[in-house]
């Protein structure tokens, strides 16, 4: 008795033995029986059984592992192999993924720092701004569509992007870097600015997929994971999220998720037994026990994968109503939409409040911290400001940053970050503070006729000290502040006032 064995590799697909001529039933070729002889016709059902794997039409999955058919006749012996056809992953391509960076809203937790410029605009680390975290991310991601949305005092993010990524800056080969900024457009329709973070269009035929991003987070992440995990899974769109503890929850859109990864509930910024009711087992995402109990909710990063036809469609579909995306657009997009998630497990941060962002500036300073921008492989870009290396003076420098064209004068620094064109004079100690720098140097007969009016130059003058204050509150037992933030403006006089108000309703001692 001859034989002929066919072998399907695991994960193979078999089309409906009907529509391929292998049988007359609806159980498939397997145990089925084919007449005929298998000299003169080996070839035929050889093109029958193929046709029948490569079939498209009405396709039924098998449990992987490996599976054989034997047909048998009455002549001759003849074997013949058959290969599955191959299902390759479709890879990532940066080149078919737009980003766009929302610009913040009036940024009005994180002031004073925002009175006169945009969130993604304040300083960060001594010599960074908050907008090159998530641009250095996408360039070291490879993604060179870059759109910036912009709003509220956009004057200097829009300095900085140019200096930084346009012209001489970072060269984009065939990609952009464009700001979209809030406009007005004539008649009743266009009186009003963009509402919020969903106000956003992207139109481009070679993008597949968007990228959103927010302006004022402090992370490190190759964008090409995540959009693989996006292509694999099949999402409509994909958030990425980190486990978060019980003291900030309640600042981020929670979510719950099923085994394979489907946020089944998603809210916003949820407060009281609607927090308590988002906890989750963490242990699940590869926590300890210990770890898990100190966060056991799943936090939205605000970074988000659409599929731009989906994107578009929310879009139409719900703007103008809906303008936000973590309160509006994902809530309604979980219901009818492929939303999965992306555990993110690395360093992350949300600098939203003027504590966070002291906390994350000074975490920097640690010997060995969670975050670090020294990395040659991924390294963050900011704008080259040509400045003289920083000039030191018999001083005693502790755990500290100090940034470039600097000038410090036997003075002590521990534990503090120094920001750039600073000067510190004789006797000056720095303690647990982060100092913002100056955008412009004054001379020294320019400080001398200030001191002679008897008004304050840029810097910091003579055996001047800096403490941290920090408030307590009955209910928390916990420190709601800390004032170790020293402020440079470009008009010192004109800004004194409302940073008065805002120090004294903070409730703090002042020396």
């Amino acid at each position: 008795m001859d034989s002929c064995c066919a072998t399907l590799r695991a994960n193979t697909h078999l089309a409906n033995p009907s529509k391929c001529g292998l049988s007359h039933g609806d159980n498939g070729f397997w145990g089925e029986r084919m007449r005929g002889s298998l000299n003169k016709n080996s070839r035929h059902w050889v093109n029958q059984l193929a046709k029948g794997l490569r079939s498209e039409r009405k396709e039924r999955k098998i449990r992987p592992s490996v599976s054989c058919s034997v047909i048998t006749t009455d002549n001759g012996k003849e074997t013949l192999t058959i290969d599955a056809p191959r299902f390759e992953r479709r890879r990532a391509n940066p080149k078919n993924v737009a980003a766009i960076i929302l610009g913040g809203g009036a940024g009005t937790k994180l002031f004073p720092l925002t009175i006169k410029t945009a969130t993604p605009a304040v300083p960060l680390g001594g010599c960074y701004r908050l907008i090159d975290i998530p641009m250095s991310n996408c360039i070291n991601s490879g993604i060179s569509k870059i759109f910036v949305l912009t709003q509220f005092n956009s004057a200097s993010l829009n300095r900085h992007l140019a200096r930084t990524y346009f012209g001489n800056g970072v060269n984009f080969g065939d990609g952009f870097v464009e700001v979209l900024a809030a406009t007005q457009t004539p008649g009743e329709a266009g009186m009003k600015w963009f509402q919020g973070t969903a106000d956003a269009d992207a139109k481009n035929k070679d993008v597949e997929n968007i990228l959103i991003l927010s302006g004022d987070h402090l992370y490190r992440m190759d964008y090409m994971d995540f959009l693989q995990n996006h292509i694999d899974r099949n999402a409509d769109i994909t958030i990425s999220c980190v486990p978060v503890g019980d003291s900030r929850a309640s600042d981020y859109g929670l979510m719950k998720f099923d085994h394979h990864g489907r946020i089944i509930q998603f809210a916003e910024k949820p407060k009281g037994d609607d927090l308590k009711a988002m906890e989750v087992d963490t242990t699940l995402l590869g926590l300890s026990q210990q770890d898990a109990a100190n966060a056991p909710y799943i936090a939205s990063m605000g970074v988000y994968m659409f599929r731009t036809d989906i994107l578009l469609k929310l879009l139409r579909w719900n703007y103008p109503t809906s303008n936000d995306f973590g309160s509006e657009i994902i809530p309604s997009a979980v219901m009818d939409h492929n939303v999965q998630a992306y555990i993110f497990r690395d360093y992350w941060d949300d600098i939203g409040t003027t504590k966070s962002f002291y906390d994350a500036n000074l975490a920097l300073t640690d010997e060995f911290p969670k975050f670090q921008f020294y990395d040659p492989k991924t390294p963050f870009f900011t704008s080259p400001r040509f400045l003289p290396p920083t000039k030191i003076d018999k001083c005693q420098i502790k755990d500290s940053i100090i940034s470039h064209g600097c000038f410090l004068r036997e003075c002590r620094v521990e534990h503090s970050i120094v920001g750039e064109r600073s000067r510190l004079d004789y006797g000056v100690e720095l303690k647990d503070t982060l100092m913002m720098g100056a955008d412009y140097y004054q001379t020294e007969p320019e400080i001398a006729a200030l001191l002679a009016e008897d008004k304050v130059p840029i810097g910091i003058g003579r055996n001047t000290k800096t403490r941290v204050f920090k408030k307590q509150t009955d209910q928390r037992k916990d420190f709601t502040f800390d004032l170790g933030l020293l402020l440079y403006w470009r008009r010192p006089q004109s800004m004194m006032e409302p940073l008065y108000r805002w120090m004294m309703n903070l409730e703090v001692p002042m020396d």
